[in-house]
């Protein structure tokens, strides 16, 4: 049987800069990628640019209170942003972009990460 290698690039840039990741980091990411409507979201706003939260709704096919939960947990591990604008009529939309990012993960990274995560006692 022949053995299957998978990358992924743990680390987060932003612009030339890149973040160190840290085990909570890492658990944010990995949590907020495991679920396949944040998966879902994530590729309508990498094909669309950016959305509003009512436009977005409707493309992913979720209730806007499910997918304001759903955005939240993407914001919170930095794989998401927004930005609060008003439509020509003054209606206030909260717009939502993918922020970039690359993850890659390997027996090395995963180490160095939970050297950072607190003991758990006993």
């Amino acid at each position: 049987m022949s053995g299957i290698c998978v990358i992924y690039f743990l680390h987060v840039s932003t612009g030339a800069d890149t973040l160190s990741t840290t085990g909570e980091r890492l658990l944010a990411v990995l949590g907020a990628l495991a679920n396949p409507h944040r998966l879902r979201i994530i590729g309508v706003l990498n094909a669309k640019g950016r959305e509003y939260v009512s436009q977005l709704a409707r493309e992913i096919g979720i209730s806007r209170p499910l997918l304001h939960l759903h955005l939240q947990k993407l914001e919170a591990a930095g794989l998401v942003s927004s930005k609060l604008e008003l439509s020509p009529e003054g209606k206030a939309l909260n717009y939502f972009e993918v922020t970039r990012f690359a993850i890659e993960i390997t027996p090395a990274s995963i180490t160095k990460a939970i050297a950072t995560l607190p003991r758990e006692s006993d």
